[in-house]
């Protein structure tokens, strides 16, 4: 099987296409210039001369012999032609200098009414003249010009710039290039660390809007790759270390079972199982949390009335005086389900840290707008518990973390209840957080849109 071909870089196509665009524009410009300033500025020229060459014989016919020499000097002093009396007229020998003696060839015809051609001579000091004969009173007079009259050169004036913009449009079109595809090129790098599992560095949001948006959405996303690894890691690690010590129960009651049943050692395995199970379950809400369910629009008033009556029982077994205060009329665009395991895991973490007077709170925000519509809907649990500081508050949704000393794993607190409500807000587009609330205790709150 053949080599398989090296795609051009990004860089590399760029400039292509940069130093395709100006060459064309180059020429572009250039067939403009030729067109519609040098040829009929080189057809106007070659009239004027062509008409003072005609005038010129014509005056030295019309002149006294006497005063003839000295119109001969002047007329080649102030314009570089010379005359000669009685020249035959030249033939055509296929001599061409280009489309200025085109045109003044064609210039003669037109006023003389018959073809006219030139021919080369060298003169004793070696300058190139070009000779014509002109008739005028029945003679043929010959009129020539230097061919250093001619010294303009339309051809070299567009080659020129032609061939150092050729050079600075290589460079300057690899320039642009660089710069352009530079940011991609980092893009590259950093999606393929990534990809490798290394945490990449956070790209410059600079440059072009599409380009900054661009890195702002990556940047976004290495952060929370980079969470989620964290998350995982310490996932890992409290999961192996909550179940190392059941298991260790259970290996030491089952060594004591071989000696001596007992009913007590029995019930602690079951215990131990019925701990491990709910380690297990939870970790199963995380990995269920990521799936996205269908939303649909619903009334928020009942549908938080009926969480504080299935968390009724649970809040009188915790001492727990559970009340509800939410604006009426309004209504969410959610996932239910989603939604209820995440007031389940907001309303059980206060029932099992603050047990006292919890409230749940169901509250919209204006838009703004004229029609009097309803922004963003906030859902919170807010409780009289234990404050938290600071530097802790910033940890409480990392899995296994445990802010106060009050919960463990006897009674189903293995940490993992706020990492849940964080994995699914994730998933559904929702903002959570954790405040200080006046007065003692904490404010819960979820984001969720309105419908």
């Amino acid at each position: 099987m053949g080599r398989q071909r090296q795609q051009p870089g990004l860089a590399q196509q760029y400039a292509r296409w940069l130093a395709a665009l100006f060459i064309a524009l180059e020429l572009i410009t250039a067939a403009a210039a030729l067109g519609f300033i040098f040829l009929p500025m080189a057809r106007r020229a070659a009239d004027d001369l062509a008409g003072l060459m005609v005038l010129s014989a014509q005056t030295w016919s019309e002149l006294p012999p006497e005063t003839r020499p000295a119109f001969e000097q002047e007329l080649e002093r102030s314009h570089h032609l010379a005359l000669r009396p009685d020249m035959p007229p030249p033939q055509d020998t296929g001599l061409r200098h280009g489309p200025y003696l085109l045109f003044l060839e064609r210039a003669f015809e037109r006023r003389t009414g018959h073809a006219m051609y030139f021919r080369e001579e060298t003169a004793a000091d070696g300058r190139l003249w070009l000779w014509t004969a002109v008739p005028s009173a029945g003679r043929s007079i010959g009129v020539g010009f230097a061919e250093d009259r001619m010294k303009t050169q339309p051809l070299g004036a567009l080659a020129l710039p032609f061939a150092v913009g050729m050079v600075l449009v290589g460079l300057l079109s690899w320039w642009l290039a660089r710069r352009i595809a530079q940011p991609v090129a980092q893009l590259e790098l950093a999606a393929a660390q990534l990809a490798r599992g290394v945490s990449p560095g956070l790209l410059a949001e600079s440059g072009p809007r599409e380009l900054a948006g661009l890195a702002r959405h990556f940047n976004r996303m290495a952060l929370q790759v980079r969470e989620l690894l964290d998350a995982r890691t310490t996932l890992f690690a409290g999961v192996s270390h909550d179940l190392r010590t059941p298991l260790a129960r259970m290996r030491l009651a089952i060594e004591m079972l071989t000696l001596r049943p007992d009913p007590a050692l029995l019930q602690r395995l079951e215990h131990d199982i019925e701990e491990m199970n709910a380690l297990i379950g939870q970790m199963l809400e995380i990995a269920r949390g990521m799936n996205t369910e269908t939303t649909t629009d619903f009334e928020l008033c009942s549908w938080l009335r009926e969480r504080v009556r299935m968390h009724g029982d649970a809040a009188r077994s915790a001492g727990a005086q559970l009340s509800l205060r939410c604006d009426q009329s309004i209504r969410v665009r959610a996932a239910p389900g989603a939604l209820a395991r995440v007031v389940d895991n907001l309303l059980g973490n206060a029932l099992r840290y603050a047990p006292g007077p919890i409230e749940l709170v169901g509250r919209g925000e204006p838009s703004g707008d004229q029609g009097g519509e309803v922004g963003p809907v906030y859902i919170g649990v807010l409780d009289r518990g234990p404050s938290i500081s600071e530097s802790q508050l910033a940890l409480v949704f990392r899995p296994f973390h445990r802010a106060t000393d009050q919960g463990d794993t006897a009674s189903g607190a293995f940490g993992l209840g706020l990492a849940i409500v964080q994995q699914l807000a994730r998933a559904n587009g929702w903002q959570v957080g954790v405040t200080p609330r006046d007065g003692g205790g904490l404010e819960a709150w979820v984001r969720v849109p309105a419908a």
